[in-house]
């Protein structure tokens, strides 16, 4: 492992994000098998697709924090929050997805003002997948709560 070259503060937005991520992962692949267990396919499919697709912002940040010459280490996993049914999931998800919008957001913001472009890239991207995330979230719950109003149509 190389010295460590990076900014302290990107390696602490970057240290929070792990954090964060791995907690994400945790979270969705909890949900997936609550859902399941509730006889709910679709959704647990989904799910387990988000859990997947937020390893892969895990990689990522550890590839960054490594780049950094930073070994990477998460300080702390939050407890999985859930719910009664379907969308009280969602809407802790949506609550759990703004945090890391804000995370990013502030670290894309840091970032700029400092002149870092390559890290203000990596964090803006994020928070715009972090972001098109949240959207999706809430036009699912939207759906949900459609469904629910008229019986007649299937929850997914």
């Amino acid at each position: 492992m190389s010295p460590m070259y990076g900014d302290p503060r990107v390696l602490g937005y970057l240290g929070r994000a792990l954090s964060l991520e791995l907690s994400a992962v945790q979270l969705y692949s909890t949900q997936a098998r609550l859902v399941a267990s509730w006889g709910l396919d679709e959704p647990a499919r989904r799910l387990r697709e988000e859990s997947r697709e937020e390893m892969e912002h895990v990689e990522r940040v550890i590839a960054r924090m490594l780049a950094l010459g930073a070994a990477p280490g998460a300080s702390q996993l939050r407890p999985v929050r859930l719910g009664r049914d379907l969308v009280a999931l969602l809407q802790a998800d949506y609550d759990f997805e703004m945090e890391l919008v804000q995370l990013y957001h502030d670290a894309a913001t840091y970032c700029a003002r400092s002149a870092q472009q390559d890290d203000r890239i990596f964090f803006e991207t994020l928070f715009n997948e972090e972001q098109a995330h949240a959207r999706e979230l809430v036009d699912w719950i939207k759906k949900l709560e459609v469904s629910i109003a008229d019986p007649r149509r299937p929850q997914r």
